[in-house]
C-alpha cells in the first residue's frame, strides 16, 4: 500500500545520461588517479587519469560517445597515448590502483580458451539514480554489475566479487 505522504526532498528525477555519468563515477571515483568531471550544459563527461597506460585502457573500455535517443554524451580521457593489446591487460592497466578492484586471474585449461576472472571488492555501492524502484532514487548494487553494465563482458573475461 503507497502511502500518499511522499517526502519529495529525497525523490531526484534524472536525465539517462546523468544516471550513466553516475554509474562511471560509482565505479571510478574512488580511484586516487581519477578525476572526473561532468558538464551538463556541453554534454561531455571528463576522466582525467594519472599515467598514460591507465587512461588508454578505460579510453578502449567506455565509448566515446553514448546515444541517449537524440542525446550524445561525449566521454573524454585525457591523457591516452599507449597501445594494449589483450583484453585482460586493458582492464587490468584501466582498474589498477581502483579501491573498488581486488585483482584479476587468467586460468588455462586443456582444452579452453584462457578465462580471466575480474575480481572486485565485495560492497554495496549506492548512488542516485532516477528508479521508480526506491522512494529515495538510489541504487543499490556491487562495482561487478556496474563494470559489467559499463564494460560489458566478452568471452573469456569475467566480473565477479570476491568471496567473504
Amino acid at each position: 500500500m503507497m502511502s500518499d505522504n511522499i517526502n519529495s526532498k529525497n525523490l531526484n528525477i534524472y536525465s539517462p545520461w546523468v544516471c550513466y555519468t553516475k554509474e562511471i563515477e560509482a565505479l571510478f571515483g574512488e580511484d586516487p588517479d581519477i578525476k572526473i568531471v561532468y558538464d551538463n550544459d556541453n554534454l561531455v563527461l571528463k576522466l582525467y587519469v594519472n599515467g598514460d597506460t591507465k587512461a588508454n585502457a578505460i579510453e578502449k573500455l567506455l565509448p566515446s560517445e553514448q546515444a541517449f535517443g537524440d542525446v550524445i554524451l561525449k566521454i573524454n580521457i585525457i591523457p591516452s597515448n599507449e597501445f594494449l593489446n589483450t583484453r585482460a591487460g586493458i582492464i587490468e592497466a584501466a582498474f589498477k590502483g581502483n579501491p573498488a578492484y581486488l585483482y584479476q586471474k587468467t586460468v588455462t585449461g586443456a582444452f579452453t580458451n584462457p578465462v580471466t576472472y575480474v575480481v572486485f571488492k565485495n560492497k554495496v555501492v549506492q548512488y542516485g539514480i532516477d528508479s521508480l524502484k526506491d522512494i529515495n532514487g538510489l541504487r543499490s548494487t556491487l562495482y561487478q554489475d556496474i563494470a559489467t553494465e559499463l564494460v560489458g563482458e566478452e568471452e573469456g573475461v569475467f566480473f565477479c566479487t570476491e568471496k567473504e
